[in-house]
C-alpha cells in the first residue's frame, strides 16, 4: 500500500497531517520504502513527532503526540505534559490553572489542575527523570470524556498517543494488525 494510500485512510478515519505538512516531509525523514514495507507501522509513529527539516517546528499532526516518558527534569514538566495531552483531546484548556513543582534534588513534587471546577493536587513520586505514571493515569482520567479515550503505540520508552473514540481506534487497529491499546487508568 503506498503512503499516500495510507494516508487517505487515516485521513477517512479522522486522523490528518497538519495543514503546513506534507508527503515531501514524511519521505525525507525515513524514505517512502520504509512507510510503505509494512503499512501503518511507521506513519503512526511519524504522525506523533515534528518535521524534521525547516521550517522547524511542525507537527506532523495535531492528533497524536510521541510521549516520551523520560521527561522530568524540573519545573513545568508537567504542565508541558498536561498541555499536550488537553490539546490532543480537542481542548487545549479542558484542565485549567494547571502548575507544578518538581525538584530532583529533595525528591519532592507536585501537580495541580482543576477540572470542572475541582481542583486536583497530586503528590509527585519522583524517578529521576521518569514521569510518574500513576499521577499521569490520574490526569488522563480526568481529560477522557465524550465516549472517547487515549490510545498508544508502543515507541520503546516512548509512546505516540491518540484521542479515539472505540470505533475508530477498532478500525485503526484492523488496518495497523492491532497497533494500538487503551491507556490503561489505574
Amino acid at each position: 500500500m503506498t503512503l499516500e494510500q495510507q494516508l487517505e485512510k487515516l485521513d477517512g478515519l479522522g486522523l490528518h497531517l497538519s495543514q503546513e505538512v506534507n508527503v515531501d516531509d514524511l519521505v525525507y525523514s525515513f524514505g517512502r520504502e520504509a512507510y510503505e514495507e509494512k503499512p501503518f507501522d511507521l506513519i503512526f509513529f511519524a504522525l506523533g513527532m515534528e518535521v524534521e527539516r525547516e521550517p522547524w517546528g511542525r507537527q506532523v499532526s495535531n492528533q497524536a503526540w510521541n510521549f516520551d516518558t523520560e521527561c522530568i527534569y524540573g519545573k513545568g514538566d508537567y504542565v508541558t505534559i498536561v498541555q499536550h495531552l488537553c490539546k490532543l483531546s480537542g481542548d487545549e484548556n479542558y484542565l485549567r490553572n494547571v502548575s507544578d513543582q518538581v525538584d530532583l534534588t529533595t525528591k519532592k513534587a507536585w501537580l495541580k489542575y482543576q477540572v470542572n471546577g475541582t481542583e486536583r493536587n497530586w503528590t509527585v513520586e519522583v524517578n529521576d527523570d521518569w514521569v510518574d505514571r500513576m499521577v499521569l493515569s490520574y490526569v488522563i482520567d480526568d481529560i477522557e470524556r465524550d465516549g472517547k479515550r487515549f490510545y498508544y503505540k508502543d515507541n520503546g520508552q516512548a509512546m505516540i498517543l491518540f484521542y479515539l473514540n472505540n470505533d475508530t481506534a477498532q478500525q485503526l487497529n484492523a488496518l495497523s494488525e492491532n497497533a494500538l491499546q487503551p491507556v490503561n487508568v489505574v
